[in-house]
């Protein structure tokens, strides 16, 4: 059975089973229909208001889908989940993310997309990843790990295999030096792996979502 609730402005939420959702992300900005992200985003403000999540958010959003967001929005997105991985590091978005007070999430933070997708070498056999981890006797995953708590950004690496979840959360008994921060930095080729946010169209990407 499904059960719904209704917030302040009538609109009605599934019930989850749950009392609150830590964190409600937009997936994209949909440039081509951005009034419809528009709309979304204020749902998002009103069950951040209503009490049903404890942070809202964005991911895939550029500088410029930051700053047409904002001009309307009452709530700055606590987190822009985006691809980050020594491979694509995005620096110019991170920087954005950080001037508006928004923390930088990272999907794919260990190149996981760099392994199943045709892009050449994976981050998982780059040898200057690989030499740092044999440093530290650690795996190249938990380097890109650190390499992203260190930098100051969220990570959030997927795996359903128990023995790897806890190998992503031993990370907080070593320490990369400036240089092989420096390193990892350097491995940034600019080309991404997942689709171009600007290119994310209804079209191109839309899927019906039957009622609840």
């Amino acid at each position: 059975m499904t059960m719904n609730v209704t917030l302040n402005n009538g609109v009605q939420m599934p019930a989850l089973g749950f009392g609150r959702i830590d964190l409600l992300i937009l997936h994209q900005a949909l440039p081509t229909r951005f009034d419809l992200t528009q709309e979304a985003y204020r749902a998002l403000e009103t069950l951040l208001a209503d009490g049903w999540v404890r942070a809202i958010g964005v991911s895939n959003f550029m500088p410029g889908h930051l700053d047409a967001l904002l001009e309307q929005a009452t709530v700055v997105p606590a987190v822009n989940q985006i691809e980050v991985h020594p491979y694509f590091t995005q620096s110019a978005v991170q920087s954005a993310d950080a001037a508006r007070g928004i923390l930088t999430q990272a999907w794919s933070p260990i190149g996981g997309i760099t392994s199943y997708r045709d892009t050449g070498t994976s981050t998982f056999d780059d040898p200057a990843i690989a030499s740092i981890a044999a440093a530290h006797g650690k795996t190249p995953a938990q380097v890109m790990i650190r390499w992203h708590l260190q930098e100051g950004r969220s990570a959030i690496p997927k795996s359903v295999r128990p023995e790897r979840i806890a190998e992503n959360f031993d990370v907080f008994d070593f320490e990369l030096t400036l240089a092989e921060l420096k390193a990892l930095d350097a491995l940034d080729t600019g080309v991404r792996g997942g689709p171009e946010p600007d290119d994310v169209t209804l079209e191109a990407y839309g899927r019906p979502i039957p009622e609840a």
